[in-house]
Order: structure tokens, then sequence, then C-alpha cells
């Protein structure tokens, strides 16, 4: 068996893991660093491939994170296609799939998550569409030209984008979310409501408060049953309902799991040796009050630099406020700071229907936003919040406030 040994191995080459490579050597990290992939091409971005890359696929610029040449010149170990499959804490080993052993000083966690699959008839068949990767989306450019008609399962950001994109290439979408309302967990009623109206002004067939109950396959495309005792016909279905955390490996290692792979506020698990970062990570929220997992590009980004800053010498508590977007068709969903249920909601009307927020105060404290077409409130409240500057419910619900004014001082809170 091959063995090689390094400072620092990361797990996972996505946006958290390539990010905390790239961190370190700005931080003037000298030590050795290995990045592991299970995946055989270079590390790329995955937000575009729900947003634009299905469209437009054959005419997208290369969506990779860092070029080849990065990893060299930053004296990098990029393993591709290759995939960790057992850890010894013990000695401190990684072993992976190629039948080689990799040693650590530091382990990093960054695995992110994998599609859920709902236990249901049918929707574990090879014919299902997903949308995680690369080679996932490539896979759904390649049957669009035969399709006329997809059903997603899922109204989430993922089944959402996806549904706005296929409606854009005039394909007939009917989307089924068992929730009563669209994005539930990640946004307010209102926001729900318009994003309702929104996805059915584009044409999509919403079937809310409503699960799949059976999928059934044949040389025509495929029947989905759903509860309500309807059925859709479609060419084709799209899986997209909702994540699981990669945390396997690290529960069989014997570190703490509970809807992620836990640690604490310096992002470190229950063996000090080991830290975990984005979307497989369970960690203390300050904005939420609680523990956290959230699936979003800032949060892995980020959790990478607080490690990258502990590992050369300043270490310092992860604090940054989570903030997200979605691309829908012609509408832009951005959130900044964290939603939770018993907050106040103040809507702040825009110019027209299409542009609105959503103010979210816990008592008289600003606590998070969503917006949609008003990136001006989006950055104001990413601003607003922690600054010390007090915006009232009253100001917020005003569109006539200037909150540009308010920060920058020139006029009263």
């Amino acid at each position: 068996m091959t063995q090689s040994s390094f400072e620092v191995v990361i797990i996972g080459a996505g946006h958290g893991g390539v990010e905390l490579a790239a961190a370190l050597r700005q931080h003037k990290y000298e030590g050795s660093i290995a990045l592991v992939s299970d995946e055989p091409d270079l590390p790329y971005q995955r937000p575009p491939l729900s947003k634009d890359y299905i469209k437009r696929a054959a005419n997208t610029p290369a969506l990779v994170l860092k070029p080849e040449s990065f990893f060299a010149d930053n004296a990098v170990d990029l393993r591709l296609g290759v995939r960790a499959e057992a850890v010894n804490r013990e000695s401190r080993s990684v072993a992976l799939s190629d039948g080689s052993s990799i040693s650590y000083g530091h382990l990093v966690f960054a695995t992110g998550a994998r599609n859920r699959k709902p236990p249901v008839p049918g929707l574990d068949h090879t014919n299902i569409l997903e949308l995680r990767t690369l080679a996932d989306a490539n896979r759904i450019v390649q049957v669009l030209p035969n399709t006329r008609h997809i059903a997603v399962v899922g109204g989430g950001f993922i089944g959402l984008e996806a549904a706005s994109l296929l409606r854009g290439m005039g394909i007939e979408v009917d989307v089924v979310e068992m929730a009563p309302r669209l994005m539930q967990r990640a946004v307010t009623e209102p926001m729900s409501a318009w994003f309702l109206g929104h996805h059915e002004g584009e044409g999509s067939k919403v079937h809310l408060s409503t699960s799949v109950a059976a999928v059934e396959h044949g040389s025509a495309g495929a029947t989905v049953a759903l509860s309500n005792g309807g059925s859709v016909q479609a060419d084709a279905v799209l899986l997209a309902a909702g994540v699981q955390p990669n945390t396997d490996l690290a529960e069989a290692c014997g570190l703490e799991v509970a809807n992620g792979i836990v640690v604490n506020e310096h992002l470190m698990t229950n063996d000090p040796a080991i830290s975990a970062i984005g979307d497989c990570a369970a960690y203390p929220s300050h904005h939420l009050g609680g523990m956290a997992r959230l699936e979003a590009v800032q949060n892995a980004v980020d959790h990478a630099r607080c490690v990258a800053e502990r590992l050369t010498g300043q270490p310092k508590p992860y604090d940054a406020l989570p903030w997200f977007w979605s691309i829908q068709g012609a509408a832009r969903l951005q959130i900044a700071g964290l939603s939770r249920p018993g907050l106040t909601e103040i809507v702040r009307k825009g110019a027209d229907e299409s542009r609105f927020s959503v103010f979210l105060y816990d008592g008289g404290e600003l606590v998070a936003v969503e917006s949609v077409n008003s990136p001006a409130d989006h950055m104001a409240v990413r601003k607003l919040i922690g600054s010390g500057i007090e915006l009232t419910p009253e100001q917020a619900g005003d569109s006539g406030f200037d909150l540009k004014a308010l920060i920058s001082g020139r006029t009263a809170a």
C-alpha cells in the first residue's frame, strides 16, 4: 500500500475545500496540503448548475474554481477521482479508494451533502434525474432535446431554479411539494406566496401539500402518482427533495454527528486534530442562537477562512453573517441573516410588485431580511446587522426611508 504524509488533508474539493487550501497559502502556511476529491473533474462552481448552466452548457465558460495551475503553483496535492473510505484517528490516516493511504497532522471534512432520496417506489430508478454535480447537470443537458414535460419533485431552491430554467426553454413543468408552501424551510409566508404566483405566472403547475406516492417508468416516460390521488405524466422526473450531509465517514471513525458533523465555535470536532466545514458541519450559530447547518457557498467559504486562520495561529470564533441567493427566472431572491419561527415580519414595498423585502425582527432587533429584486435592501441589512446602527420596524416598512443615508450617518436613526 502506498502511503504519503501531509500536514493538512482536506476531504472534499467543493467551495469550502478549495477555499481552505487557498486561504492557508494566503496566510503564508508553508506546510504540505492534500486535497482529496471523489469527482474526476477539476473543482468547480456548483451554483451555476441550477441557474444557467443547463440552458447554456455549450456556451458557458468553464466553471472551474481554480485553474489546474493553481494547485501546482501553490503546492496543493490535488487527488481527483479518489474517494476517502475510512479514517483511522489513532494513526491519523485516511484510506483511499485507489488502495493508498494518506496520513495527516490535521484533517478537515469538507464532504458537503448529497441529494435526499425519499423511500418512494420508482424514485430510485436510474432514469430519475438529479441536480447536484456537474455530471448530473450534463446528463440533464443530454436528455433535454427529447423532453417536453418534466415533473420536479421538491419546491426548494434547486427545484424552483430548475423549474424556471426549464419553463424558459419551453418545457412544461409540474412542481410537486409536500409542504403547504414553497421554500418553507428558508423563507417567510409572504415570500412563499409571492413565489407561488411567480412560478404559476411562468406557466409551471405547482402541487402543494402533495407528495409523490410512486413513479412508474415506461418507454414513453414516467407516470408520477400523487398522494392526492392524481398523477402527472412526464417525459422525465427531476428529484430535488432536499439534501442530507455526508457524515458517514465521520460517524464511522467515532466523531459526534447530529444533523451534520458537530463542531465547536472554532469549527473543531470532538477530536482536536479534525475540523469540519461547509454543508456537512453543524456549528453553534451566533445568529441563530443554537446549532445550525447551512447549505450555502458563503457559509462554506467563510468556514474555510476561519479554519485557515486557526491553523495559522490566528484563532477566532466563527460568527459570519449568513447570506444566500437564488435566481428563479426574472426573480432574484436574496437573504441575509437567519429566519426562525416567532419573528416579526415587516414588508417593505418596492417600486412595483416585482420588488419588495421582508425585514425580520426579534423584538426590536433586526436579524434578517428576504428581498426580491431589491439588492439595495439586502446589502443595507448586511451592513446594519451587528453594526450598532438601529433601524426601527417603522423605518423598515417605510419605502421612502433612506437606508443608505442611515448607514452613512446622514439621517437620525
